[in-house]
């Protein structure tokens, strides 16, 4: 059983991410595969496919 992850092992994404996962629409986030979100929630390099799902909400800084 030592395959699971404790709590403690498990990543918390940044409050600022999550908020702006609840406000994309949910016909959006539905087609996010694990790796996509994954990326979204924790990584500051996106893969392309996510990219272009989120072109239309994305700002540029």
């Amino acid at each position: 059983m030592e395959n699971k992850e404790s709590k403690s092992d498990v990543r918390k994404p940044a409050d600022e991410r999550l908020q702006a996962l609840r406000s994309l629409p949910a016909d959006i986030v539905k087609t996010f595969t694990k790796e996509e979100m994954n990326a979204f929630l924790f990584e500051d390099d996106w893969p392309d496919s996510l990219q272009e799902k989120l072109k239309d909400y994305m700002v540029e800084e």
